[in-house]
């Protein structure tokens, strides 16, 4: 039963944050925002509501595990998982931002994440705040530098069309979903760690990491297999800067979040800071500035090397 509950529990995730991008996009364009301002803050933020979510039920449901790990997983699943399935369907070109900006700026909230924890082993209200506030201050950077550039590609016009009544009617069912998604999945999750005798944590980094970013690797699929420049390398770095700053960051200003599972220190958080550091190595060597079939192969290898490790 805990593994139809997480079943239906992903699923409403999947739908909800689909209604919730789109109607959020809409809605942009009501408000004559930018393409270019729309794909680097609306979409990612929206992107990241279902990891908000659970992590948010997780912490008031005494399973800061799961909160935790959720964001961690997240994070190397975008990286190890969806770039690399993605890069083995059509090379990935990447533009100079990755390593003037994005790319400094994922490693430093990983790296302030992981002394935050291993420095008294929770997540305190105060350094929710602090990661918040680093995430205003680089979409602010983030906009600036925007002026010059050209508007995203990877925002369909066609939503500027969509009607108030729809996109009410969009933003309702989007929330409702997240929310019994989030719900069934954190109770479903317990249940199944409990019957499989593994920890939350182990769930939560990899059942659930993996269920949160089905959107993203389902969008990315589709885009590569069409050959329409609908991924950026930029946009899962900012996704995995927003499941920080912004995910983590308002979770534990709801509620501190306490490390319970030595393992999220000691073993998942390093994978993270490792795929985000190789990242900029695969980058730089040849081709340079592209993620190539090969490269693709090497990430999702080292994401299965996770994964068996994980449940050692």
């Amino acid at each position: 039963m805990s593994i139809l509950w997480v079943i239906l529990g992903l699923v409403l995730l999947v739908v909800g944050g689909d209604y919730l991008v789109k109607a959020s996009i809409a809605l942009s364009f009501k408000l004559n925002i930018s393409k270019m301002v729309i794909g680097m803050t609306v979409v990612s933020f929206a992107t990241s509501a279902p990891e908000l979510l659970v992590s948010i039920q997780a912490a008031l449901n005494n399973a800061p595990a799961i909160a935790i790990n959720n964001v961690v997983g997240s994070n190397i699943a975008n990286i190890g998982l969806v770039l690399g399935v993605t890069a083995l369907i059509g090379p990935i070109a990447v533009d100079k931002s990755f390593y003037k900006l994005n790319w400094p700026a994922m490693l430093l909230f990983s790296l302030i994440l992981y002394y935050f924890l291993a420095n008294d082993s929770i997540l305190s209200t105060i350094e929710g705040i602090i990661l918040f506030c680093m995430l205003v201050v680089f979409i602010i950077i983030l906009l600036k530098k925007s002026n010059t550039e050209v508007d995203s590609e990877e925002v369909s016009d066609a939503l500027a069309a969509i009607g108030n009544y729809k996109i009410l009617l969009w933003l309702i069912i989007g929330a409702t979903a997240l929310y019994f998604g989030s719900v069934w999945l954190v109770d479903g999750a317990k249940s199944l760690a409990q019957s499989l005798g593994v920890s939350d944590a182990v769930i939560a980094v990899t059942v659930i990491a993996i269920g949160t970013s089905v959107p993203e690797l389902a969008a990315s699929i589709i885009a590569a297999a069409k050959k329409e420049k609908a991924l950026s390398l930029g946009n899962l770095i900012g996704s995995n800067i927003f499941n920080i700053g912004s995910v983590l960051g308002l979770t534990s200003i709801v509620k501190a979040i306490p490390v319970t599972d030595i393992k999220i220190l000691n073993n998942d958080i390093f994978w993270m800071i490792g795929f985000a550091s190789i990242l900029l190595l695969l980058i730089l060597i040849p081709k340079r500035m592209q993620i190539s079939r090969y490269k693709g192969l090497f990430l999702v290898a080292g994401y299965c090397l996770f994964l068996y490790f994980s449940f050692k």
